[in-house]
């Protein structure tokens, strides 16, 4: 994840700066809605191998100044996230497929570099809507005891990313670590053990006013 991160970021960050430069700051509301590729994960303990969940986020935003270069952006979003393991538990062996869909809530402290680079960092709050747990191998094809009421119906973590903006068009790159176990109970704790969230973003949006 750290090293599929660190390839999103290193070349926009560039583009983003050397473009910044040139341009006066933000200082009016921008709000817009955005969109794109979520690539998420959960740390489990007792695993082989770990594959990302592939997914998406939707949402909207609204940019508040509070000077030239410094901004609030309050976030809503939906977002898909999860993980696929091969898990050897009490000599049990198998695959695990979690899928846990959050409405979310961000809210970024953004440092602005001219109208073209935002910079941002802040805390995250989310709502498990709901969720799939599926299995293969000797455990069986189905967790039918694990349900939505053996995780945390909220998460909450922080993130941190980069926003360029050609335009009305905006490209924007996100992680987020979930400071929240997912499991609270029951066959979820024990399966999961403490995991948590950690979800890269990849956004594409346009910006309204």
């Amino acid at each position: 994840m750290n090293r599929l991160l660190a390839k999103w970021l290193v070349a926009p960050a560039l583009l983003g700066i050397l473009m910044s430069s040139k341009v006066v700051a933000q200082t009016t509301p921008r709000t817009g809605i955005k969109g794109g590729l979520n690539a998420s994960t959960l740390y489990l303990d007792n695993v082989e191998e770990r594959n990302e969940r592939i997914g998406f986020h939707i949402g909207a935003f609204t940019q508040i100044p509070v000077t030239g270069f410094f901004a609030i952006q309050p976030e809503l979003q939906y977002s898909t996230k999860g993980v696929s393991a091969d898990y050897n538990l009490l000599g049990a062996n198998g695959r695990n497929s979690f899928k846990l869909n959050y409405v979310e809530f961000p809210v970024l402290a953004t440092f602005k570099l001219g109208n073209a680079v935002d910079l941002q960092a802040g805390p995250y709050a989310a709502y498990l809507v709901n969720s799939k747990v599926t299995t293969e191998g000797d455990l069986g094809s189905n967790y039918s005891n694990i349900s939505r009421d053996n995780f945390n119906s909220f998460d909450f973590g922080v993130a941190g990313g980069l926003n360029i903006y050609f335009g009305t068009v905006l490209l924007g790159l996100r992680y987020g670590q979930g400071l929240q176990p997912v499991a609270n109970d029951g066959a979820a704790r024990l399966v999961m053990g403490k995991a948590k969230n950690a979800t890269g973003q990849v956004s594409l949006g346009f910006t309204i006013k």
